[in-house]
């Protein structure tokens, strides 16, 4: 774990958000252990459900690949579980580094209770659970519109980055992942490489793309082909004087026709176009 977290502010915090949702938030390690949620009870639903041994396995994996997803792609993601419950996670970042997720569910977003129950017993069924039982918490549930669903999905994001700000997440600043982010980020312009990194780390390759895997979502060298494409778009909008080559070697790229390519497709235009679109926008939206 390479976070900690101040839990009485935490825990008020998630109060706040099930005052004003009416959903149960739950707080999630980087190592995808959950650490608290309020209320502190799940869903009746998702109770029956996990009587069964399979399905409450199926839960946690359910969770962690969910958590996955939202590392990679640095976004909030909602979902339908394998319980045919509806989740919702957003991931905590500082950095580059994902420190941790906050997740609402499980939500029974149906367009009436009884499609939604079907769905859910078919889900269920290979599962030994109480079907009677299952059936009256889902009758019980209420129905929560997409709409609303997504309104909360805003709103956990502005907690998840609230709870940055704040310092409520605190990345432990000895621990390698941060040490290695910390060194990207401040020499990403420079040559360096996995075999460089893997020397003044001593660790191995293998150990070294786990890291880059878990926290990027990519290998090392697309992070930082990643990281000098965007200050590429930086530089083209803050200095529209400079030669495209110019651009291309203050963000590391020795090799210009190599840059336009990978500018191309992570951009899908090119430096020239890119500049020139900045420049309009400019001329757009300035005052006469």
């Amino acid at each position: 774990m390479i976070s900690t977290f101040n839990l009485s502010k935490l825990n008020s915090l998630l109060q706040d958000f099930y005052r004003i949702t009416r959903l149960r938030i739950t707080v999630f390690d980087d190592s995808f252990r959950e650490l608290t949620a309020y209320p502190e009870h799940i869903a009746p639903c998702c109770q029956i459900i996990r009587t069964d041994p399979d399905a409450a396995a199926e839960c946690a994996r359910c969770d962690a690949k969910a958590c996955e997803l939202a590392a990679s792609s640095r976004l909030a993601h909602t979902y339908r579980c394998h319980a045919g419950l509806t989740e919702s996670i957003a991931p905590l970042t500082l950095g580059n580094i994902v420190i941790g997720y906050l997740l609402f569910g499980h939500v029974f977003s149906y367009p009436d209770h009884e499609e939604g129950f079907r769905i859910i017993r078919e889900k269920c069924a290979s599962y030994r659970i109480d079907t009677d039982a299952l059936k009256a918490a889902c009758f019980s549930s209420p129905l929560i519109s997409e709409a609303y669903i997504a309104s909360a999905s805003h709103i956990m994001q502005a907690v998840a980055s609230y709870l940055c700000l704040e310092r409520m997440a605190i990345v432990r600043r000895k621990e390698l992942p941060v040490r290695i982010d910390e060194y990207i980020s401040a020499h990403f312009t420079e040559d360096i490489s996995v075999p460089d990194l893997c020397r003044r780390f001593q660790i191995g390759k293998t150990y070294l793309y786990e890291i880059s895997g878990q926290n990027y979502g990519c290998g090392i060298a697309e992070h930082i082909r990643h990281l000098r494409i965007e200050k590429a778009k930086a530089l083209l909008a803050e200095h529209p004087e400079w030669k495209i080559s110019e651009t291309a070697s203050a963000c590391g790229f020795s090799d210009y026709n190599y840059f336009i390519t990978v500018f191309k497709r992570l951009t899908g235009i090119s430096p020239g176009q890119y500049r020139a679109e900045m420049k309009e926008n400019f001329a757009r939206f300035s005052f006469p």
